[in-house]
């Protein structure tokens, strides 16, 4: 009967370790990202912080290079979430797909690249007519939002000046450095970098266009209809990092996502960190505002790339944020 005994309290030993193990085990989360930059400092902050872990998730991120290749790689089921411009998922709604891509948390408020010139001169968008710029993706937020400050400011892209549209997002620093063009759009640090090889940072695209939703999280309805705890969770990792980043100075936050960017230089970093919190770029909060979605609306209809508006509310999920907030 002894034995009996303690061969039950061993099984029921082994048992109770198995479902501690299974309950403590991490919800796994695929995440592509449109590219890599210090740009995203905040999700990189939560990643290192352990904010994800902290909320029961796995996130294993991969770059796409394009918010295009960052669509198909959530339709065709090879990532879960995606963090990209909002204008991919207008694209995709307006292609009829039944399930659509959603917007349910918003990262950055600006744009957050930087017009780079050759030379320091007495700047102004009004001055380029009969110049050269690189430019981003035909279609990409980067290149929506450029074309959008040259109108505004009384020029015609590639009839007052030529905007070179067709070289890769890595390959544009290069073309600028090996002569091609008067003035480049960069993010940092690239952007940074480039100011210590002798060129200049002229203007803030960011601040030039105002307030966007430039950069949000989003997954398709059905993800997220059958994931609402994974995508709580998420948002809930994301608003802590945002708060973090928003309460820290640019020496903590360049320290904290420094081992996502082991190739560049702390001092780079911290000097790409401080460039961005002076523009403001990161948002607060990961709530989208329709009014800001709209304007986005608004300059890619000037762009040529869509037609009308489509209701912002059906692309927009406000109630995770929401949720996160409270």
């Amino acid at each position: 009967m002894k034995k009996v005994l303690i061969l039950f309290l061993t099984l029921f030993t082994l048992l109770t370790v198995g479902c501690d193990k299974e309950s403590d085990e991490l919800q796994l989360v695929r995440l592509s990202e449109v590219v890599h930059s210090v740009f995203y400092a905040p999700q990189y902050v939560a990643l290192n912080k352990g904010y994800f872990e902290d909320e029961g998730l796995q996130v294993e991120y991969t770059t796409a290079y394009g918010a295009d290749k960052v669509v198909t790689s959530i339709l065709s089921g090879e990532s879960d979430i995606g963090l990209a411009g909002a204008e991919a998922t207008i694209y995709v709604y307006n292609q009829g797909k039944e399930d659509y891509i959603v917007n349910f948390a918003q990262l950055t408020q600006k744009d957050g690249s930087f017009l780079v010139g050759r030379n320091e001169e007495n700047f102004a968008w009004e001055n380029l007519g009969d110049t050269t710029i690189i430019g981003g993706r035909p279609g990409g937020m980067p290149e929506i939002v450029l074309e959008h400050i040259l109108k505004e400011n009384g020029l015609t892209p590639n009839d007052d000046l030529e905007v070179i549209t067709n070289l890769a997002f890595t390959a544009t620093a290069g073309a600028f450095s090996s002569g091609t063009g008067d003035y480049v759009a960069l993010f940092e640090p690239t952007a940074s970098m480039m100011e210590l090889n002798g060129y200049h940072v002229l203007s803030s695209i960011g601040q030039s266009s105002g307030e966007l939703p430039y950069t949000v999280y989003m997954a398709e309805k059905s993800y997220i209809e059958e994931n609402k705890d994974i995508i709580q969770k998420f948002t809930n990792a994301i608003y802590r990092a945002q708060i973090w980043v928003s309460e820290n100075n640019s020496e903590d936050i360049a320290n904290e996502i420094k081992p996502f960017f082991k190739e560049t230089d702390i001092e780079l970093i911290q000097m790409s960190v401080q460039r961005y919190k002076d523009q403001s770029i990161w948002d607060l909060n990961p709530l989208l505002e329709v009014e800001s979605f709209d304007y986005l609306q608004d300059i890619i209809i000037e762009s040529g790339h869509l037609e009308k508006r489509i209701n912002s509310e059906i692309v927009i999920n406000n109630s995770f944020a929401e949720k996160a907030l409270k």
